[in-house]
């Protein structure tokens, strides 16, 4: 066992590991959104193709970490680590000597799948390798490595793209996952949990189907419409797989989610926390770089730069709240942060009507100051709200409601930009049938998701009487209404953390996540 106070070289060299993995998850994250347009110009493909490389890395991603977490305990937390990694770095390899978007695509899910064994191996290895504080502080180190990920994510992918193409992206993110591998994959001890009990497939399966099958019609929705029949049957699965998963965890021994811990208001309350940092800060990592490459026709450089005023607040936030803490209660500050990231949505809403890119940079700024609040705190929070026996299982739902539930925030920001897009270019170029200006409406519906996207070019060739500035005039006029959606969602979110959280205060408790508990035996 490690001593708190000085950790020993090999322990070092695990942490370290462990982070420079931690760092390529949000950076892969951010740069196939950055790297998006450049796809699309090179191999084309559907709007909704090109939204799958974003979404179905997330939703993988979501859907398997408590799984992983699992297998981790079972197989040995060093064997799924390695294993993650070595599978990430891979698939990134071949995304980069793709020429295919399907095959993109389906590997960006299989990336998915890959990255949460990265995170719940490397989670359990630094579990194992640390304890008390310093425990906690290898998790604080892991936590800002995701930070510096998101922060300079953008600006990389730029700079990449705009000297050596897109495909230098997924280049990259091959090298990092290596140099992961060899800086001290080795020194890491193998470890398993004598009790484990297995993974709850039926658990995980009808869990996993279920979003899946969510994601796609929300994906559906703006080229077949909410009442189509394959819109509606998709939900209807869902709506169906849901039942069956609730019903799969109320029966089996070893359930994935143990859905009892949502009878602690207090936990419900965390939950609202990741849902409303998805709505109102990840999913502006996809929306912004698609607005300043695709429809503004700035550089991937300049697009990254831009991007660094929204993410560079959350390397210095985060630890700023944990500080606040010592004065201020968790769920004043959780609550204060949603206001003060609300209030800058809808700054932004009125510096995008404008179409000022000068004018974004500081609500941009406030947003990402204003989640910064919780999102230093909401990891803490997850474990404290309940008893603390169950802090593994609660932080193992906590980590699923945050990815999962961006991904689908991903999937209803896309389909409402594109239903407001649509809208917009009906009243300016549907006219009447008579007219030689109208447009089929087949060719706006085509139009309006290709715009959503930050495909301007191509929205151009489908109405061709529409002007580049007509087109980005639609576009920030659309985008205005659905920052103000956003703004209100995260409103709503921080009355029900003020509601759920009022007076609660950290217990100081060292949990530990989900598959990440320390063995008692040698």
């Amino acid at each position: 066992m490690n001593s708190l106070t000085a950790p020993s070289t090999g322990s070092l060299r695990v942490l370290f590991t462990v982070c420079l993995a931690a760092v390529i998850l949000p950076l892969n994250f951010v740069s196939g959104a950055v790297a998006t347009p450049a796809i699309a110009r090179e191999l084309g493909g559907s709007a909704q193709a090109l939204s799958w490389i974003t979404n179905s890395f997330m939703l993988t991603f979501g859907c398997f970490l408590m799984a992983a977490g699992a297998l981790a305990d079972e197989l040995g937390r060093k064997k799924v680590f390695i294993s993650g990694v070595s599978l990430f770095a891979l698939l990134s390899l071949l995304q980069a000597f793709s020429s295919n978007l399907l095959w993109i695509d389906l590997l960006r899910a299989a990336q998915g799948i890959a990255a949460a064994g990265a995170l719940a191996g490397g989670a359990a290895a630094l579990a194992q390798e640390f304890d008390g504080a310093a425990r906690t502080r290898a998790f604080s180190l892991m936590g800002s490595s995701f930070g510096i990920g998101l922060a300079f994510g953008p600006f990389l992918a730029g700079v990449l793209i705009a000297h050596f193409g897109w495909r230098a992206v997924f280049f990259s993110a091959t090298v990092i996952a290596a140099l992961a591998l060899v800086s001290g994959a080795s020194k890491m001890r193998e470890t398993r949990n004598p009790q484990a009990t297995g993974i709850d497939w039926p658990g995980t399966v009808s869990f996993t189907a279920m979003l899946a099958l969510l994601t796609w019609a929300l994906m559906e929705i703006p080229q077949s419409g909410l009442q189509s029949v394959r819109v509606l049957s998709l939900l209807a699965g869902a709506a169906l797989l849901l039942a069956v998963f609730v019903m799969v965890e109320h029966r089996v021994n070893n359930p994935m989610l143990d859905l009892s811990l949502f009878r602690y208001i207090r936990f419900i309350g965390v939950q609202a926390l990741p849902l409303a940092t998805g709505f109102c800060f990840v999913v502006l990592l996809v929306i912004l770089p698609m607005l300043f490459i695709g429809v503004e026709n700035l550089s991937e450089e300049r697009a990254g730069l831009m991007m660094m005023a929204l993410s560079v607040p959350m390397l210095v936030v985060p630890l700023l709240a944990a500080w606040l803490t010592r004065r201020v209660s968790a769920g004043v500050l959780c609550t204060s942060g949603l206001v003060i990231a609300a209030t800058g949505l809808g700054w932004l809403s009125q510096a995008v009507l404008a179409q000022d890119m000068t004018a974004m940079i500081a609500p941009m700024v406030m947003i990402g100051i204003g989640t910064g609040l919780p999102w230093g705190l909401m990891d803490g929070l997850s474990v404290s709200v309940v008893p603390k026996e169950r802090a593994g299982m609660a932080t193992g739902i906590f980590s699923t409601t945050r990815v999962a539930g961006e991904g689908v925030s991903l999937a209803i920001v896309g389909a409402i930009l594109s239903a407001l897009t649509q809208t917009a270019l009906t009243a300016n170029f549907a006219g009447s049938a008579i007219s030689v200006q109208a447009v089929s409406s087949p060719a706006i519906s085509q139009a309006a998701q290709r715009l959503a996207t930050g495909n301007l070019a191509v929205a151009q060739q489908l109405i061709p009487q529409a002007s580049t500035a007509q087109l980005q005039q639609i576009y920030a006029a659309s985008l205005h209404p659905l920052l103000l959606c956003l703004m209100a969602i995260t409103l709503f979110s921080a009355l029900v953390v003020l509601l759920a959280l009022r007076g609660n205060h950290q217990d100081g408790s060292d949990p530990v996540p989900a598959g990440c508990q320390k063995d008692l035996s040698p």
